[in-house]
């Protein structure tokens, strides 16, 4: 017997999916990303929130470190870089890094998975012809730019992946911590104890350490260039 309660639905009726493409992938792709975070953003789960079969996704991505890639520089389309101008180019390229572990930050998954695959895509492009402009600017060219670059991308990523990764409890866990570096042997470890109060040093909000890694690699950068010229 029928149950005269039952609704059919048509599947006419139901609203029609948005084509798959390339750019809906990527879209959703860095949602999970953000949600879940890597773990989340597997070619099953991207099928699966797409209503779709993973074989599906191959079409338009090979791989997930593919995909990856185009996610990372979907997350760089964020990025508010600085305007170029005639001014220090130190400052400028100081200011830019800012803005770049800001957003690496900011947005969950974004650092660690900068750390995993390069990005592919017009946003990634932009950031790295403004690092090279400014690289220009103060003398750096050639192979020096190049792998200069390359390093001051690495140390801003990986700042990010380690203040993205204890950012709930940083406090606490800075904390206990230099508890532990401040309570070591002297006899042991004697350069670590006199040192217990500059290895935990550096205001934070200002960011003092952070600036000082680019100083100390942009030195080293320059250093390089000045040999390669020679």
């Amino acid at each position: 017997m029928m149950n005269p309660s039952r609704v059919i639905v048509s599947r006419r009726a139901r609203p029609a999916k948005e084509p798959l493409s390339h750019e809906l992938i990527v879209k959703t792709a860095y949602e999970l990303l953000k949600e879940e975070g890597i773990s989340g953003m597997s070619m099953r789960k991207v099928a699966k929130a797409l209503d779709t079969g993973p074989s599906s996704l191959y079409v338009y991505v090979k791989n997930l470190q593919e995909l990856s890639s185009y996610v990372l520089d979907h997350g760089l389309g964020e990025l508010d870089l600085p305007e170029l101008t005639d001014g220090n180019w130190k400052e400028q390229l100081s200011r830019a890094l800012d803005a770049y572990v800001t957003l690496l930050i900011e947005q969950p998954g974004l650092a660690e998975l900068s750390l995993q695959v390069i990005p592919i895509g017009t946003h990634a492009f932009r950031l790295n012809e403004y690092l090279l402009a400014v690289l220009h600017k103060g003398g750096i060219t050639s192979t020096s730019a190049a792998w200069g670059m390359d390093l001051l991308l690495l140390y801003v990523s990986s700042i990010a992946f380690e203040r993205a990764a204890r950012s709930k409890n940083e406090d606490e866990q800075v904390a206990a911590i230099k508890h532990f570096y401040q309570a070591s042997d002297p006899v042991r470890f004697p350069l670590i104890h006199s040192l217990k109060e500059e290895l935990f040093s550096g205001d934070t909000i200002r960011k003092e350490r952070f600036y000082w890694g680019i100083e100390v690699i942009v030195n080293g950068i320059l250093q390089a260039n000045d040999l390669q010229r020679s």
